[in-house]
């Protein structure tokens, strides 16, 4: 008896499906591109993938990475579900701001900065106005019919300023070892960050996955009219989604606020919002709204923050880090279109001869799929 020949349809093997297979996963280019970036830094820095334990901490690049990245996973992830939805949240800058100068404020001014008391209302206070703005937002895109874009850019600038108002212009130093726990602690020998970071993207995961949430979410973004007409409340989703990137863009505001001890109204959360937005875009969650990926979202955030931090390693001239990112992230954006993959690879299906139609037509010529 013949043996069954596993090379398949067309003659290619097995073990070239099951790679076609894996290089289609949605996560395959974002890990492949995070992999070439951090083993790029081991050549220029051989102790790149050190790790060592100081007073019962550990430190080295990676730990690093993941803890200056941890406030822009939070942004990102948040901005994830609003762009699920064919919307877009260009406040989140502005929410960044408005948070760290909220709660640094009120520590500043308090009786007793180093409290536990003063710290729980701090930070009451910088989540409770952050989801009042994304209620606005939510209330400006799903009730009003105002473009998200629009009615984000209104808060994006507006929120710039009201950061400023809150300081005054000027920088807020605090003086709170429970406050600097939030950015700059550590506990379990990693930063606190990091793991308030991995709660809070394991908390959605579980709620989007494992729940109706998820589904609901990526059926208004991918057709808001067959959504509706089923009966989905596509408002509350909306509303939803901008209160929760609020939300996230305020812890991510204290934790960046309290790495540094002092908030600056001008300066904190400055062009996060397009470094999230190209977070999102880079794990392969699409612009056009509907399926959306977390674990993706995590791994284009690491890849923004990974390529900082070898723009500084190169010694890129300041002026031109900005460009030098661009480029990067267009590179990777063009290795994970598939139809730019497809222009230049050389494997070519094979071509069915012309032949006559049944009207009596030349007929077409029509390539062989590939299985």
């Amino acid at each position: 008896m013949t043996p069954p020949d596993d090379t398949g349809a067309g003659g290619r093997p097995a073990r070239a499906r099951g790679a076609r297979r894996l290089t289609e996963h949605r996560l395959f280019w974002p890990a492949a591109v995070l992999a070439a970036l951090l083993l790029g830094n081991v050549a220029l820095t051989h102790d790149f993938f050190a790790v060592r334990v100081q007073n019962g901490h550990l430190y080295g690049s990676l730990i690093d990475i993941l803890q200056f990245g941890a406030p822009l996973i939070l942004v990102s992830l948040g901005m994830t579900l609003v762009i699920a939805t064919r919307g877009i949240d260009l406040s989140v800058g502005s929410t960044v701001a408005i948070s760290g100068a909220l709660a640094c404020e009120h520590i500043a001014t308090a009786e007793n900065p180093g409290s536990l008391s003063t710290l729980t209302t701090a930070i009451a206070l910088a989540v409770g106005v952050a989801a009042a703005i994304g209620l606005l937002n939510g209330f400006l895109v799903a009730r009003l019919g105002v473009q998200p874009i629009v009615a984000t850019l209104v808060l994006m600038v507006a929120g710039r300023g009201v950061a400023q108002l809150i300081t005054d212009g000027q920088i807020i130093s605090v003086s709170s070892s429970a406050y600097k726990m939030i950015g700059g602690g550590y506990w379990l020998t990693l930063p606190f960050s990091v793991l308030l970071a991995a709660a809070l993207v394991a908390a959605t995961s579980l709620v989007t996955r494992r729940t109706a949430l998820g589904m609901l979410i990526e059926s208004v973004g991918g057709n808001p009219v067959a959504s509706r007409l089923v009966g989905i409340r596509a408002s509350g989703l909306l509303v939803t989604v901008y209160v929760v990137s609020a939300v996230c863009a305020a812890v991510a505001g204290l934790m960046i606020s309290s790495n540094v001890s002092s908030a600056d109204g001008n300066n904190a959360g400055l062009w996060v919002e397009l470094d999230a937005i190209l977070a999102v875009v880079i794990g392969g969650t699409a612009l056009t709204g509907g399926r959306f990926s977390l674990g993706g979202t995590v791994l284009g955030a690491l890849i923004i923050q990974t390529l900082s931090t070898t723009i500084y390693t190169l010694g890129v001239p300041p002026e031109t880090t900005l460009v030098f990112k661009a480029l990067v992230v267009i590179v990777v954006c063009l290795v994970q279109s598939s139809a730019f993959r497809a222009r230049f690879s050389r494997r070519r299906g094979p071509a069915v001869p012309t032949t006559a139609s049944p009207a009596g037509g030349e007929g077409v010529r029509k390539q062989e799929a590939h299985p």
